[in-house]
């Protein structure tokens, strides 16, 4: 495949690419509703993460993603809203979960991690600086691994030590961060040095959206067979994340103006703060445990939630700062 059709057909899985996570999340909703031995299909969840993190650090060049980070108020306003704000909304609705520690992981594994992989699609659809919001991906996801467990020990108390350990973290670190990460860098070098190396790299940008739909149906898949058992949890957790979804991107978008970013950087700082890394840290919950079928589930109902949210977001999220044009000085 040439560098042209290539471009053509990545260039539509782009244009197509809500409607085909939507379509995947459906399909695995049926196979998991009439099948019930697809929760065995939670075994392919870490490698098509791997799989789907490297082609989303694909996408970065590493030399833009040095420019971008010297962008230095851009990204601590990712980190302050992700690591500070958002923390603290989060014990604000933490009375109103039930007291089953198995449901608060659940609900703090997913809503203490902000996404690295969809949101920047979401984020381009929303106008917001997607570009931006790409670069720090790794350095999201790096403070995440190391900041989720101080917050977990935080919010749970003497609860965390026997459900969160630290061998899962490093292992989602060395696999689903330094691995993909390098990999990515290495073959950005071969493309830099030979032809070869370009030809493979084009055609392994077109692997973001379909490995994206890849994990969402297997997860999805994996966990509806189960979701029967868990059906009062997810009741319980439903609203909190309704909740979560209104007020995340406002506060993100409050965030960004109040650092004086341009509107299209506040709009990322909103969509990465409302987007929530449910299906990275899925590995996570199924290694609590006794997780199986509570914790699983209340990190899907999160991602249901969102994926709904975002068709709103990409809609609404434009709209603000329209008015009152695309930057501010610096």
């Amino acid at each position: 495949m040439s560098a042209g059709p290539a471009a053509d057909v990545r260039a539509a899985l782009e244009a197509r690419q809500v409607r085909i996570y939507f379509a995947a999340v459906a399909a695995a909703a049926v196979l998991g509703w009439l099948w019930p031995s697809a929760a065995a299909l939670s075994a392919a969840i870490e490698p098509l993460l791997a799989l789907m993190l490297f082609a989303t650090f694909l996408q970065v060049p590493l030399t833009e993603l040095r420019q971008a980070l010297t962008g230095i108020r851009f990204v601590l306003v990712l980190l302050a809203g992700n690591f500070l704000v958002v923390p603290v909304f989060v014990a604000v609705l933490l009375p109103w979960l039930p007291p089953d520690p198995l449901v608060r992981v659940g609900v703090l594994l997913v809503l203490l991690t902000p996404c690295i992989d969809y949101v920047v699609t979401f984020a381009h659809l929303g106008r917001a600086d997607a570009r931006s919001l790409l670069a720090a991906t790794p350095v999201l996801l790096a403070c995440q691994m190391l900041a989720l467990p101080l917050y977990l020990g935080l919010f749970l108390g003497g609860q965390a030590t026997g459900l969160v350990h630290a061998g899962p973290f490093l292992h989602a670190f060395a696999w689903l961060i330094v691995v993909p990460l390098v990999l990515a860098g290495l073959c950005q070098a071969w493309a830099g040095r030979h032809a070869a190396g370009r030809r493979v790299a084009g055609r392994l940008g077109l692997l973001p959206v379909p490995a994206t739909a890849a994990v969402l149906f297997v997860v999805v898949a994996s966990v509806v067979p189960q979701l029967g058992q868990a059906t009062q949890a997810v009741w319980a957790v439903a609203p909190i994340y309704v909740a979560f979804g209104i007020a995340a991107p406002l506060l993100g978008w409050a965030l960004g103006r109040a650092a004086r970013l341009s509107a299209g950087q506040s709009r990322a700082a909103a969509f990465s703060m409302a987007t929530r890394n449910s299906l990275v840290v899925l590995p996570l919950g199924l290694a609590v445990p006794g997780a199986m079928p509570v914790v699983p589930a209340v990190i899907v109902t999160q991602t249901l939630v969102e994926l709904a949210c975002e068709l709103a977001y990409i809609r609404l999220l434009p709209r603000l700062g329209a008015k009152t044009g695309t930057s501010l000085p610096s």
